[in-house]
């Protein structure tokens, strides 16, 4: 065939070769508001560092690679012996070891821990989003086994490592370890007092053997893993190591893997427990109270990785949009593909400076910051985790065809994209656990609701959507039917409000005048057209080196 029939022309270049990080200039910002000025230049120079592999060839390979060849599940070695091992490609220990040694399981033990931890899981996780599992889960295991202080001197200096060493070993011969969870059961799911897993003590001061399964095991080959478990005492919380400090496997049996809509580089799994062995965290029958910080780390870590797929979506749409022309202009010239940009741009800023808001609580960690993280994670963990798929949705639309070919990545963005709102409780768990707090807790209301009241009178559309949510607080007749909209609004008011204080006004005024004030449409691209759209998308583009 002759060549010229095969010139190439009017294609995108990739986007790669650029600091991931310093293009993202919500996070850059909200990264410079949250650190005191005596930490910041590190944390800038480490982010950095981690924002420059994130957007390297190496990175997306690693990315591409893992996904491609997707864990595989050993039961038993050749001669009949069971192990139990989950295999990985060799992409997947390189993007682990690069996020443990950038500090991603290590936020509580140093300035500023958990902003410059999100900042970076967003970061990183953009190159691939599967391993953000066992990431979170390591992260999220310490607030858990600081109930017992004997076991957190014993296990969270390894949690916080910054070595990530493969492999089954007793714990105390690596200098870095991963945790996983096992909570949900084929009967309850979400609903883990009907728990049936047995825990029976041993002699041993709170040692028990396990019986039973778990339906979904995170992350399963761990060093570790926090379950619930029925004891004598009630529902409880309980450390299983993977192996036993004698060198012997505890008896771990994985069924299977799940077979996953996304998150294709990660193992999820059934396993079996028979006789485990397993110690004690927290008090018998506190279980759900041991576990719940755990879960609420996992649950700010599903924001943080929903606000990281939008960004990666948006980034891709807009840098399409520069380079591709049609009918005679570029498309990020045209009025209507601007407005689509710009919505897009709006949803992911949203998302990113309300991630990292609440990553500035924790570090805080005052007992108002503990009262507004109460309402906050689960009311942005409902509303920022449900965006992300229409987000992510439309912006591989901006590519056309191109954004439906699995090379172009954007397939494997939207097959993630669900994942976020369905783990750590789904949405309806999330909007019940926001109508808990404002039942039992009224100071949690009390803190939502000063937060929200900072950006009071510098918007008209704000200041009457907080006097309609009061009113909406103050009606409890039908809450649980109507729980949805109240808390999609609580967390748009919030959304709307750390805009005000801190984006420019041309990013505050576009959320204000579609989100709050009403002047949209039921798709993305229906901005009012008298805002400042060009400015949005300019702020949103990412400017490769």
């Amino acid at each position: 065939m002759a060549a010229t029939t095969h010139t190439v022309t009017n294609q995108v270049p990739p986007l790669v070769g650029y600091d991931v990080f310093a293009a993202d200039r919500a996070l850059s910002e909200a990264v410079e508001r949250h650190i005191e000025p005596g930490v910041l230049p590190v944390a800038r120079e480490e982010l950095g560092e981690l924002g420059r592999s994130a957007g390297s060839a190496q990175a997306q390979a690693w990315g591409a690679q893992a996904n491609e060849h997707p864990p595989v599940l050993r039961t038993h070695d050749r001669y009949g012996n069971r192990i139990d091992e989950v295999e990985f490609h060799p992409a997947w220990h390189r993007l682990l070891g690069h996020a443990v040694a950038a500090g991603l399981t290590d936020a509580w033990s140093r300035p500023a821990g958990h902003v410059r931890r999100a900042a970076g899981f967003l970061v990183w996780t953009q190159a691939e989003a599967g391993h953000g599992c066992p990431l979170s889960m390591t992260h999220a295991a310490v607030p858990a086994l600081r109930t017992d202080p004997v076991l957190a001197a014993e296990w969270e200096p390894r949690l916080t490592s910054y070595v990530y060493e493969e492999g089954l070993r007793p714990a105390s011969e690596k200098a870095g370890v991963l945790f996983g969870m096992g909570m949900t059961e084929k009967q309850g799911g979400t609903d883990v007092r009907s728990n049936t897993t047995r825990a029976e003590p041993l002699a041993g001061d709170g040692e028990y053997l396990l019986t039973g399964h778990k339906w979904f095991c995170s992350a399963p080959m761990s060093d570790g893993f926090l379950v619930l478990a029925q004891a004598p005492g009630g529902l409880s919380c309980f450390l299983v190591p993977r192996v036993l400090p004698d060198g012997a496997r505890n008896v771990f049996a994985i069924q299977r893997l799940k077979d996953k809509l996304g998150n294709r580089s990660n193992a999820s799994a059934e396993v079996e427990f028979d006789g485990t062995w397993a110690r004690r965290v927290g008090e018998e029958g506190r279980g759900v109270r041991t576990i719940i910080e755990m879960v609420a780390a996992t649950r700010l870590d599903c924001v943080v990785g929903s606000a990281a797929l939008m960004r990666q979506a948006v980034a891709q749409a807009i840098h399409h949009a520069t380079y591709r022309s049609a009918f005679g202009g570029l498309l990020i010239d045209k009025p209507l593909m601007r407005n689509v940009l710009a919505d897009l741009a709006l949803e992911s800023e949203a998302a990113t400076v309300l991630a990292m808001r609440l990553a500035a609580a924790y570090d805080t960690d005052t007992e108002e910051e503990r009262a507004f993280l109460r309402i906050a994670v689960p009311a942005a963990k409902y509303w920022v985790t449900k965006r992300c798929t229409p987000v992510v949705g439309e912006a591989l639309e901006c590519l056309g065809g191109n954004g439906y070919v699995e090379e172009s990545g954007m397939p494997r963005l939207l097959r993630e994209a669900p994942l976020n709102s369905i783990w750590e409780g789904s949405g309806n768990v999330q909007a019940l656990d926001v109508l808990r707090a404002l039942q039992r807790e009224p100071q949690a209301l009390d803190a939502f609701l000063r937060e929200v009241g900072r950006a009071r009178g510098a918007d008209h559309r704000l200041d009457a959507a907080i006097k309609d949510l009061l009113t909406e607080l103050a009606d409890l007749e039908g809450i649980e039917a109507r729980a949805r909209r109240l808390v999609e609004r609580m967390a748009l008011v919030l959304q709307g409000s750390l805009l005000v204080r801190w984006a420019p006004p041309e990013v505050s005024d576009a959320f204000c005048a579609s989100r709050l004030g009403g002047d949209w449409g039921a798709a993305f691209g229906t901005l009012p057209h008298s805002l400042d759209l060009a400015s949005v998308v300019a702020r949103a583009r990412p400017v490769a080196d």
